[in-house]
């Protein structure tokens, strides 16, 4: 059960990451919307200004009551974040409240709380609230999609964004609705879920990002190609470690690299967009929006990762990687944050670091 100081925390955290990123959700939809429809158009910008006001709520009580960690893990906002709204007012004339990005960037964080009684019955409110608006939102990209699906309705957007996004806001229900039940994640199976989720959502995302490049982009098309198809196979793996917490550690260890990967792709990708060295037609803000994601799935990693038997979770203990076709000692040494030296260091049976097979296990040594 959470003392009433972490279900603070975790509410509180959990909105500054999610009600942004359901405010842009609708920002989306709104902006991919033909003139024929703009009765739905507008629903969408009532339902961010809705959104936004939640958001300006939990910001406002989030000052020094969340963790510095968080603050830190560029979840709630990044360095690019303001200026990617700025750019997505200048190109698509829909109107966002900046100040809030500005006040949730001032935010300090230590995770204390005073008056807590007080302010864990405005938090559970707000709970209350996102859970009904979050809901509204569900039911309307619901429709959406299913007049989409019927050929009755025609958006800028995918129906795979629209059922991606649809996702992404049930999790953000559920989430809330655990933790107005004063639970939080707490086993390995939980975990594993989650990795299941978000692999699929960064796979998901990198085949968004290959279908809004411009078509002479080749090398930024190959690359969010690859990890498409990385990304849905750890979503394949997490499936099949359910239960077997000897395979979550290499689940967990491999989408951890695989994570900092894309992170480090979409950190740069944004800048280019930004910087107007990217040919796409991705709003800077989406851009901004699916670098946020990353950096919330690396946190949750990172805690995951303590929570697997035998971790104790700074990196000293080694984990087991099964070679990949087209893997080399190299790549895996890159993607680890190693050496080849280390790598063959610990794996007797290497006796030519140039000799490395399709679904051979190894040891990396970590960190």
């Amino acid at each position: 059960m959470l003392s009433k100081e972490a279900f603070i925390r975790s509410s509180l955290e959990l909105h500054l990451f999610f009600l942004r990123i359901m405010k842009e959700h609708a920002l989306f939809l709104e902006g991919g919307f033909t003139p024929k429809n703009r009765d739905l158009a507008q629903r969408a910008d009532a339902l961010k200004e809705q959104l936004a006001n939640l958001l300006a709520q939990a910001v406002a009580l989030a000052d020094g009551r969340v963790s510095r960690d968080f603050l830190q893990s560029g979840e709630a906002v990044t360095p690019f974040t303001l200026r990617a709204e700025e750019a997505t007012v200048f190109f698509t004339g829909i109107p966002i409240n900046t100040d809030i990005t500005r006040a949730e960037a001032s935010l300090s964080g230590n995770g204390a709380t005073n008056n807590v009684t007080q302010v864990e019955a405005q938090v559970r409110a707000l709970n209350d609230m996102a859970i009904r608006l979050v809901s509204e939102l569900i039911n309307f990209k619901t429709s959406l999609l299913n007049d989409m699906l019927t050929c009755k309705l025609f958006t800028f957007n995918y129906p795979l964004l629209i059922d991606h996004i649809r996702r992404e806001a049930r999790l953000f229900v559920d989430m809330l609705t655990q933790l107005q039940r004063g639970v939080e994640v707490e086993t390995l199976r939980d975990a594993l879920e989650q990795e299941i989720f978000w692999n699929r959502i960064m796979s998901e995302h990198a085949e968004f990002i290959r279908g809004l490049l411009d078509p002479t982009e080749d090398e930024l098309f190959a690359v969010s190609n690859n990890f498409a198809n990385e990304f849905e196979q750890l979503t394949q793996l997490a499936r099949a470690a359910v239960g077997n917490p000897p395979q979550q550690e290499l689940v967990t260890d491999q989408s951890l690299a695989a994570t900092r990967e894309i992170r480090n792709f979409k950190r740069q990708g944004t800048e280019g967009i930004l910087n107007c060295n990217i040919r796409s037609i991705i709003l800077p803000l989406l851009a901004d929006h699916v670098l946020r994601e990353a950096n919330h799935y690396l946190r949750l990693l990172q805690k995951f990762d303590q929570m697997v038997p035998g971790s104790n979770g700074n990196g000293d203990n080694g984990t087991s990687y099964v070679v990949r076709q087209g893997d080399t000692l190299f790549l895996i040494a890159q993607r680890f944050n190693t050496t080849v030296e280390r790598i063959v260091a610990v794996n007797s049976q290497i006796t030519d670091s140039n000799v490395i097979s399709p679904g051979q296990r190894i040891r990396i040594p970590r960190r």
